[in-house]
Order: C-alpha cells, then structure tokens, then sequence
C-alpha cells in the first residue's frame, strides 16, 4: 500500500489516496464510453480525499456503481460502489501510472478485438463479475 497523490487534466481535482499496488482493466461497455478506452484502475483503500473545491461530477451508471469525472476537464477519475465499500481510480491520474503492473482484466469478453494487453493475468467474464457483485449485496 502506498500514498499517492494525482489530478486530472486540467488540475481542478488533485487526489490523495492509499493504493494497492497493482492495476485492473475493466473491458465493460460503460467504461469503455467512459474513458474512450478500457479504464485502468487502481484500488483505493479506503476512500481517495479529493481536495474540497474539487469539480466533482457524480454519475449514478448502474444499481450499484457510480462514476467520477472532472466537471472542468472531463477526467474519468474514479468508479467507485454507491455504498462505499469500493473505490477504483484511474492509474492515469498520477505521474507514474507504469508503476502499477496489471494483475487482472474484467468483462473480457466484452474486450474489442482490435487491441490486446501483454502479459498474462487473470480474467472474469461478464457473468462471473456481476455474481461477484451479487454476492457482495448479499453479504
């Protein structure tokens, strides 16, 4: 776990965040639109602190997820759990987003053919993330 700090594009909102150290890319629909691309996240532990004149937009994408996004520039920077329990943000706020080795990809197959990540790593279907998340509203 490390304490990083990042913004967005234009700087209007800076993060400090407890990371884990190591990357995931989700392959999703929503955050294919979203970020114009797979988004590579980074989990938080815990909640990120954003500072507080920030230009947060808040956008409610499904019954439990929520997406971040700088009002002024338009930066994907967070997804996170409406309740709180889970907070991913994009490895590309911050300066070294090479540092974080990619370990998984989700929703792989809803991966466009037309490009690919190197490496081997774990992988989960469309089908075995949203039981993943079932089980979670159950617990």
């Amino acid at each position: 776990m490390t304490q990083e700090t990042g913004s967005c594009m234009c700087g209007a909102c800076r993060v400090t965040a407890s990371l884990r150290d190591e990357a995931h890319i989700c392959h999703c629909g929503l955050c294919r639109k979203w970020t114009a691309g797979a988004f590579i996240s980074v989990e938080c532990d815990g909640k990120p602190s954003f500072n507080d004149d920030a230009p947060l937009s808040v956008f409610r994408s499904s019954d439990w997820g929520e997406r971040v996004s700088c009002r002024e520039c338009g930066s994907s920077l967070l997804w996170r759990m409406q309740d709180g329990s889970m907070n991913v943000i994009s490895v590309q706020l911050f300066d070294d987003p090479g540092r974080f080795p990619v370990t998984s990809e989700i929703f792989i197959d809803r991966k466009p053919a037309s490009y690919s990540f190197a490496g081997e790593h774990k992988t989960m279907t469309e089908s075995e993330v949203m039981a993943m998340f079932a089980a979670k509203e159950e617990g």
